[in-house]
C-alpha cells in the first residue's frame, strides 16, 4: 500500500548540493525526506572530485620521481600498476562515503527513501512506495556525462567520468574526447601513468579560462608529451583492429585503445516528469530565478540540475541560498561575482571573477592588467618549478575584477583574491599586506604593487624627493 509524507522539505538526489541542504535543514529543527535512487554522495564523491583528484595525486607522484635528476635525486623509473592505483582510489572513496552515507543522515533524523522520485502534481512526489506532499521541493538530482552525436560513437565501447576509474588496465593510446577541465585533468593524469594521450575539441581548450593562461598551460602539457587537437571536428568513429578510429572531417584517421568522452555534462533530469508540477526546463537544467525558484514556487533547484555552473562548491552555495529561502522566508539570492573555479592540472590554473578579455568587452580600456611570473618568485626558484604566473585585472582606480593564476597550489592562491572581490577591496588592499617570505603567494603581493609602479617611480615622484631633500 502507498505510505504518505507530509516533511517540510523533500530533497530529491543525494549529491553533494541534496545533502548539504539536508544537514543543514534538519539540524536547524525541519522535517526532511531526502530521495536517492542510486549512491549517496552522487556524483562528486562516486565519480567526480574525490576520484578525479586521488588518481592525478599518484600521477603527480610519478613525475615527480622522474623529475628527481633536477634536484639531484637519482631514482629508477616507476613501475605504475594501475590496478593497485584504482585499489588505492578506491580506498578514498571508501574512507569518505560514511559522511555522506544513508546512516548518518538517518541518525541525523532525515528520512530517507531509495528510490526514483517522479512528480504527480504540483504538491506531490512519488518515490517507491511512498507518496510525498512536502511544503517545499529542492531538486538537486546533478548531471551525467553528454555524449556528443558522433556516428558510429554510440557502437563502441568508451569511458566517461563514470567507468574511468574503474579501469584497471593502462590504455596503450588514450583518445579523449572534450578540452575541459575533466578531459585535461585527466589526459595529463594517464599520460604521467605512461599511456599516449590524445585530446579532440571542436572548439579551444578550457574556453572559460584567461587563453593566455591556458596557451601556457598546453605548452607544458604538450611538453609532456600530451598531443593536444582543438577546433578539430570528429565526423566518425569505428573499430580498429583491437581499438579505436575516429575520422576527422578533414580525412585524417586517428587510431586509439581507448575512448574517454568528456564533452561536458547534461542534467539528471527524464525521470521526474516536472510538466505534472509545472516546472520549466531547458537543455541546460531546470530554469530558476536569483533565489533558485522554479516556476512552480513550491520547487527550488539547485547544483548541476539548476543549469549553472557545475561546480561542486556551487552546488554547496546554493544549499544555503536555499535554506535561507525555504526556512526563513529570506529572499537570499545567487551572486557569482566572486565565482572561482580550479582545473586540477599540474600547474594548477585557478579563476576567480572577469578573465581579461570579459573586462575589456564591459569595461573598455578603462582597465589594468597586472602580471607576476614564478619565474621571478625566490619560492619558486627553490622548487625548481617556475612554471606560470599570477594575473589580476583591475579597473583604473584600483577595483579588482578578476585573478587568474597558473602555478602549483593555484587553487589556494586564488582564495584571498575571491575574498577581495566579494568584499570589494581595491588592489591597495594586497600591495600593502606583509607576506611570508618567501613564499609563492609573494607573487600576487608583487603583482598587485605592479599596479602603483608607474606614478610611485615617475619623474614627478623623483622631483618631490629631489625637493624635499633640501628641507634636511
Amino acid at each position: 500500500m502507498m505510505q504518505t509524507l507530509a516533511p517540510d522539505l523533500c530533497i530529491i538526489g543525494g549529491g553533494a548540493a541534496g545533502l548539504a541542504v539536508a544537514a543543514g535543514a534538519v539540524q536547524l529543527g525541519a522535517d526532511v525526506v531526502l530521495v536517492e535512487r542510486g549512491k549517496m554522495g552522487g556524483d562528486c564523491l562516486n565519480f567526480g572530485c574525490v576520484p578525479s583528484k586521488s588518481l592525478i595525486a599518484s600521477a603527480r607522484l610519478a613525475d615527480a620521481w622522474c623529475r628527481g635528476p633536477a634536484l639531484g635525486l637519482h631514482y629508477q623509473p616507476p613501475e605504475i600498476d594501475l590496478a593497485a592505483i584504482v585499489d588505492s582510489v578506491s580506498h578514498v572513496i571508501d574512507t569518505i562515503a560514511p559522511n555522506d552515507s544513508t546512516e548518518r543522515f538517518r541518525a541525523l533524523g532525515v528520512t530517507v527513501v531509495q528510490a526514483t522520485a517522479r512528480f504527480t502534481g504540483p504538491r506531490t512526489v512519488r518515490a517507491g512506495d511512498w507518496e510525498i506532499h512536502p511544503r517545499r521541493f529542492v531538486i538537486a538530482t546533478g548531471s551525467q556525462p553528454a555524449v556528443p552525436p558522433i556516428i558510429g560513437l554510440d557502437r563502441l565501447p568508451y569511458l566517461t567520468n563514470e567507468t574511468v576509474f574503474a579501469n584497471r588496465v593502462l590504455p596503450e593510446h588514450l583518445i579523449v574526447i572534450g578540452g575541459g577541465p575533466v578531459g585535461i585533468e585527466l589526459a595529463q593524469a594517464h599520460r604521467r601513468l605512461g599511456a599516449r594521450v590524445t585530446v579532440l575539441d571542436q572548439g579551444p581548450l578550457l574556453p572559460r579560462d584567461d587563453p593566455e593562461l591556458v596557451t601556457t598551460l598546453a605548452t607544458q602539457l604538450a611538453e609532456e608529451g600530451v598531443e593536444l587537437r582543438p577546433n578539430i571536428v570528429i565526423a566518425s568513429a569505428t573499430r580498429h583492429e583491437n581499438g579505436v578510429a575516429l575520422q576527422l572531417d578533414d580525412g585524417e584517421r586517428i587510431t586509439g585503445s581507448h575512448i574517454l568522452v568528456a564533452a561536458g555534462r547534461r542534467p539528471n533530469l527524464a525521470a521526474l516528469d516536472l510538466s505534472a508540477a509545472g516546472i520549466s526546463a531547458d537543455a541546460r537544467g531546470i530554469v530558476v530565478d536569483a533565489r533558485l525558484r522554479t516556476t512552480n514556487r513550491r520547487a527550488f533547484a539547485i547544483g548541476d540540475a539548476a543549469g549553472g555552473p557545475q561546480f561542486t562548491h556551487i552546488a554547496l552555495y546554493h544549499a544555503g541560498i536555499v535554506i535561507r529561502n525555504a526556512l526563513f522566508r529570506l529572499p537570499a539570492k545567487v551572486d557569482y561575482r566572486a565565482l572561482s573555479w580550479v582545473t586540477y592540472t599540474d600547474p594548477e590554473l585557478a579563476q576567480v571573477g572577469m578573465i581579461e578579455a570579459a573586462a575589456r568587452q564591459r569595461f573598455g580600456d578603462s582597465i589594468e592588467v597586472l602580471r607576476w611570473s614564478f619565474s621571478e618568485n625566490d619560492r619558486a626558484q627553490t622548487e625548481r618549478d617556475t612554471a606560470g604566473l599570477v594575473k589580476i585585472v583591475t579597473r583604473k582606480g584600483g577595483r579588482i575584477l578578476g585573478a587568474s593564476i597558473l602555478g602549483p597550489g593555484a587553487g589556494e592562491l586564488i582564495l584571498p583574491w575571491a575574498l577581495a572581490i566579494s568584499q570589494k577591496l581595491k588592489i591597495g588592499a594586497f600591495a600593502n599586506l606583509i607576506v611570508p617570505y618567501p613564499t609563492r603567494g609573494e607573487a600576487g603581493k608583487r603583482a598587485a604593487g605592479s599596479f602603483f609602479t608607474p606614478k610611485l617611480f615617475s619623474p614627478r615622484t623623483r622631483q618631490i624627493v629631489r625637493l624635499l631633500a633640501r628641507f634636511g
